[in-house]
């Protein structure tokens, strides 16, 4: 899909993309748009219509990004927004792939290797979950509270480069990739087809949703959190 515009329908973006949706619900953007445009919906559940329509393009084109643009926007936009994606991802994404995981065991016999599977996304899990409630706990209100402190002074901390030759390396994004494996390359039992597919579905769904969230983390919230404290550690002294 090409990229989307403040003149278009959502409900033609969502019919094009409907992985879209857990991003717009994101946004407090539930199904039943209407016909109305981009724009309109902004307006009235009162968004950023320019930080909406980055988040999606950012989503669905994955040569999609404008360092500039999100570097213009309050950093408590981004962090708000990474916490309701990584609320997303404990609350449903996670559980959603394990009730796949039980049906497919429930309805698998004879020896295979699904349960050894099972357990490598528990790790998988357990790292994402970690990661999670550091963002929480540390990393997320640390950004808050130095945005907090400068916003009388009003410094321009957006002045920090960003190197979009780099290739960060995410264990999550690893870990995801192994799992994805596990199954098509190493699945050792005959199973239910619709079951197993459904499994599969929900970790690709996963994995390009942490993929596309992480260029965010990596290449834009992580050197602006760098140059708020930079800026705050500066205006204590």
């Amino acid at each position: 899909m090409g990229l989307v515009y403040a003149d278009m329908k959502l409900c033609d973006i969502i019919l094009q993309e409907p992985t879209l949706i857990p991003v717009i619900n994101r946004f407090g953007i539930s199904l039943g748009v209407g016909d109305k445009n981009v724009q309109t919906v902004c307006k009235e559940n009162k968004l950023d219509t320019n930080f909406f329509l980055t988040i999606l393009n950012t989503f669905i084109n994955k040569d999609f990004f404008p360092e500039k643009k999100l570097k213009s926007f309050c950093a408590s936009q981004i962090v708000d927004y990474l916490s309701k994606t990584n609320d997303y991802y404990e609350h449903f994404q996670l559980p959603n792939i394990e009730r796949h995981f039980h049906s497919l065991l429930s309805h698998s016999t004879g020896k295979n290797n699904l349960e050894y599977i099972r357990q490598f996304f528990g790790e998988l899990k357990n790292d994402l979950l970690k990661r999670i409630d550091e963002d929480r706990t540390q990393w997320f209100p640390a950004i808050k509270k130095a945005s907090e402190q400068l916003t009388l002074l009003q410094p321009d901390v957006n002045d920090f480069s960003i190197d979009i030759s780099e290739q960060r390396t995410d264990p999550l994004e690893e870990k995801l990739n192994d799992l994805k494996s596990l199954f098509i390359i190493h699945l050792s039992v005959e199973c239910d087809e619709n079951l197993c597919y459904g499994v599969i579905f929900a970790i690709y769904t996963l994995a390009k949703d942490i993929k596309q969230n992480n260029r965010i983390r990596h290449r834009i919230l992580k050197p602006l959190s760098e140059a708020l404290q930079l800026a705050s550690a500066k205006t204590i002294r």
